[in-house]
């Protein structure tokens, strides 16, 4: 039988160092636990920087659906969106499907990307 925990055990993320470019998800803590909307956004990073006072470094993002600077970042909140989650789809897109509808979207436009085509069709299956 196991003893019962007498301390709540504390999740922490690893240390993540953001560069620019980076795309990250980004929640407002404030406005997420007083019930706001418009709390969790995906940004870009523009540049990191240190805090005069607390020397903790801070970020400068980009909120991409609006382009709206925001400035002074704590990385607690930031999560890295990585490129093969955002590529996922076109990475593993049923190419051998006749029917674009299996597809996603991105995939089919990337795939018409790559064959060169303005058409709606794709190429019919040898």
């Amino acid at each position: 039988m196991t003893q019962p925990q007498t301390q709540a055990q504390a999740t922490t993320s690893p240390q993540v160092t953001y560069t620019q470019g980076d795309i990250v998800l980004f929640r407002d803590a404030e406005q997420f636990w007083l019930g706001q909307p418009g709390h969790t956004f995906v940004g870009r990073v523009e540049r990191s920087w240190r805090h005069a006072d607390t020397r903790k470094v801070l970020y400068d993002l980009t909120e991409l659906s609006g382009n709206r600077a925001r400035a002074g970042i704590d990385p607690a909140y930031m999560r890295l969106l990585p490129a093969t989650d955002a590529m996922h789809d076109i990475d593993t897109a049923p190419l051998s499907e006749p029917d674009t509808g299996a597809m996603s979207p991105a995939a089919v436009a990337w795939l018409r990307q790559q064959l060169g085509q303005d058409s709606s069709t794709l190429p019919a299956r040898p």
